[in-house]
């Protein structure tokens, strides 16, 4: 049946013929804001990903992956968020993105968006309030102290441009905490008030039809003292909460967790088939590339063996290639050595641990 021919479907029906969609699913990414204008302003927008559905539909793929298409000051390409219940004015209106659903849905293709819920954009009104009313109903939203030197034992995720990963604020007096940029503060999962405005977020945009969310940064949702401050248990049973909320509400949709770690502490992102539907294998993606040089599919074999078992509702996303393409945080020293010399022979190339486009 020709994309012409398609009959018109509801956001659910979807995920409803097909639970287990994402176990085989072949998912295009794409940038809303550099995939196609239909304005002619130089940026591109929902309604010219509309108008190119057809073609993705005729690449053989089976859902689109959105990057973060909301407000923004823009410093971290749109994952440093300014409100989680819209979409920048330059991509279009919310009227026009559940256009893109209705019409993503009637060529076969489900929709993935972002869940960035580790941190915010300084520039959220939740940060805003929370700093600038030190006693008001978000004086907790995010995780302030008087001190710089509590949760010492986590690491330094960008060491390029970072040197801490606290910030002081000048307004409130007092330190944030941020595992990304100063800029991203982290909020404080451990407030109750935090994941009823996550979940409230998370059902908005599955209402509206959207079939899967990727949870940004997972790994670091929860601190505590004395611990690295990932892959945390308190982590698990937030993700088991979102996972129910999920099903109770919107069965058949998909979260996607975004975890760069080794495969065996990537595998309780999974739960018993209570957590996460799939997980990112981090740890693969430069071994194809080192495979594909070398024309050796053992590093591909050796890091495969060391995946451990997943439930069988799970599934690992696997890929050669993404906006985070070519990290090479999950290799050895020798492997990332190797593939520098191979795949960035010119310095500027290299990024902190990986090899910029």
């Amino acid at each position: 049946m020709s994309a012409n021919q398609a009959r018109p479907v509801t956001a659910e029906e979807p995920a409803v013929r097909d639970p287990d969609w994402y176990k085989d699913a072949i998912i295009y990414e794409l940038h809303v804001k550099a995939f196609y204008d239909s304005t002619g302003d130089g940026t591109g927008d929902f309604g010219g990903l509309i108008e190119k559905l057809d073609y993705i539909a005729d690449l053989g793929v089976t859902a689109i992956w959105l990057l973060p298409f909301y407000p923004s000051p823009f410093r971290d390409d749109g994952y440093d968020i300014a409100d989680y219940l819209s979409v920048h004015p330059d991509y279009g209106t919310l009227r026009q993105f559940r256009t893109l659903v209705r019409e993503a849905h009637r060529r076969g293709l489900r929709v993935i968006t972002e869940l960035v819920v580790n941190h915010t954009s300084d520039q959220h009104p939740w940060f805003v309030e929370s700093r600038s009313k030190p006693q008001g109903a978000k004086q907790d939203w995010y995780v302030w102290s008087e001190t710089d030197q509590r949760y010492r034992d986590a690491r330094i995720i960008f060491t390029d441009t970072e040197s801490s990963n606290w910030a002081w604020d000048n307004e409130r007096r007092r330190y944030y905490w941020h595992r990304f940029f100063s800029h991203q503060p982290d909020l404080n999962w451990d407030n109750p008030q935090v994941f009823r405005a996550v979940l409230k977020v998370m059902n908005f945009w599955l209402e509206l039809g959207v079939d899967g969310l990727r949870l940004d940064a997972v790994p670091y949702l929860i601190e505590r003292e004395g611990t690295s401050s990932e892959n945390l248990p308190e982590t698990h049973a937030i993700l088991k909460r979102l996972r129910a909320g999920m099903d109770e509400r919107h069965p058949g949709r998909m979260l996607l967790a975004e975890a760069n770690q080794w495969p065996p502490d990537v595998r309780p992102y999974f739960g018993d088939g209570d957590e996460c539907h799939m997980a990112f294998h981090f740890p693969v993606m430069p071994r194809i590339w080192i495979a594909l040089r070398k024309e050796d599919s053992w590093p591909i074999i050796d890091i495969m063996e060391q995946t451990p078992a997943i439930p069988e509702p799970c599934q690992w996303a696997l890929f050669l290639r993404n906006h985070d393409e070519l990290t090479l945080e999950m290799v050895t020293d020798d492997e990332r050595d190797y593939m520098w010399n191979e795949y960035a022979i010119d310095p500027r190339a290299r990024i902190n641990l990986g090899i910029r486009r």
